[in-house]
């Protein structure tokens, strides 16, 4: 298998990101979610969130030159969503030292699933929660993730709610993670 290669996400990728998430998200959440959900959180809560990127903790997962994933990590109060969905937005800066740091926006290519992307990209992230000074991270999993996720040693939590338009809404767990 080619080596997954990871690079900072940029502006200029904003678009293609976009769509692998929409794929990602109507092929690999289809039997955790409902149709109608995936599309109304397709349309809403998931997407791109520029303040990662401007922060520069939002990254590109490539294999053999072609995007198979992205990912991130965040030292703001936002859990979730990108930056069109309002609803939880806080771009508060977190205190390394009392705050857990946020695993953000995590989403893979289908045709990439499965071959060590997600865990490439997690890895990354926690690196660089680390090397930020942050003892603990916290994040959202969609429930296909979170499989994923507790393999890496992510503790889970609370299921909550996350609305959605149309009254609908898509089940989330709250997952952490000390940091060695």
């Amino acid at each position: 298998m080619t080596s997954i290669i990871i690079r900072t996400a940029t502006r200029e990728d904003a678009s293609a990101l976009q769509h692998l998430i929409e794929r990602s998200v109507r092929v690999l959440q289809a039997g955790w979610y409902t149709p109608e959900q995936i599309e109304a959180a397709v349309h809403s809560v998931f997407g791109i969130d520029t303040q990662l990127i401007d922060d520069g903790t939002y990254y590109v997962a490539e294999i053999g030159g072609q995007i198979a994933g992205c990912g991130g990590w965040s030292q703001r109060g936002t859990l979730y969503g990108g930056s069109h969905y309002s609803h939880s937005r806080n771009d508060v800066l977190l205190d390394p030292a009392r705050d857990p740091a946020r695993i953000r926006a995590f989403f893979t290519h289908p045709a990439f699933a499965r071959k060590g992307v997600g865990r490439a990209l997690l890895e990354h992230c926690e690196t660089a929660v680390r090397k930020a000074g942050f003892h603990s991270a916290e994040m959202a999993a969609t429930l296909p993730g979170v499989p994923l996720y507790a393999a890496h040693g992510y503790d889970a939590h609370e299921t909550f709610d996350v609305p959605l338009p149309g009254g609908h809404v898509i089940q989330v767990r709250r997952m952490t993670k000390q940091m060695e």
